[in-house]
């Protein structure tokens, strides 16, 4: 099983991002399943947010946290903290957006690219990041998952940026 983490805070996108994750990997065939949950405390704007994704091949009924994860993806740097290494499987890695370098992270400057396409949350930006490092989902499934969920009159950015965070893990 696959697992990923998402830190943001209250209005950023965690859950829509673990949620786009969960629909990318089920697009196209039968036997993947997905399970995507938020765990937030008392509920407004600002708070920090954690949401699941669980990956599989078989049914995944478990709704408890992620003890050990293959990635985790941090939407706010200052969400980001070493002990969070500890989450880690041994080959996973962690994914921070920020303009600050960061001992032993995957760093970018989401919001950079968020910004270029007019997007007020970077959470596309760093879905994006994460398939171009994990190839976990196809990009044609992650663009999919995007028109499948989101309002129509944003889908466009959104598919761009997450098309530029993949290119930018390329380069």
């Amino acid at each position: 099983m696959k697992e990923i983490i998402w830190l943001g805070r209250g209005g950023q996108g965690a859950f829509t991002a673990a949620k786009l994750l969960g629909a990318a990997y089920t697009i196209d065939s039968d036997g993947k399943y997905a399970l995507a949950f938020p765990s937030f405390g008392p509920e407004r704007r600002g708070a920090p947010v954690r949401a699941f994704t669980k990956l599989d091949t078989k049914p995944v009924a478990d709704r408890s946290q992620t003890e050990k994860a293959d990635y985790i993806v941090i939407l706010d740097d200052t969400l980001y903290s070493p002990q969070l290494r500890e989450l880690l499987k041994e080959e996973g890695s962690i994914i921070v957006n920020s303009k600050n370098a960061i001992d032993g992270v995957r760093v970018f400057d989401a919001e950079g690219i968020a910004t270029q396409f007019r997007l007020p949350t970077v959470n596309t930006v760093m879905f994006g990041l994460l398939i171009g490092l994990s190839g976990v989902v196809t990009q044609d499934n992650a663009e999919e998952a995007i028109k499948g969920y989101m309002p129509e009159k944003i889908q466009e950015r959104n598919v761009n940026a997450l098309l530029r965070a993949v290119q930018e893990v390329a380069e």
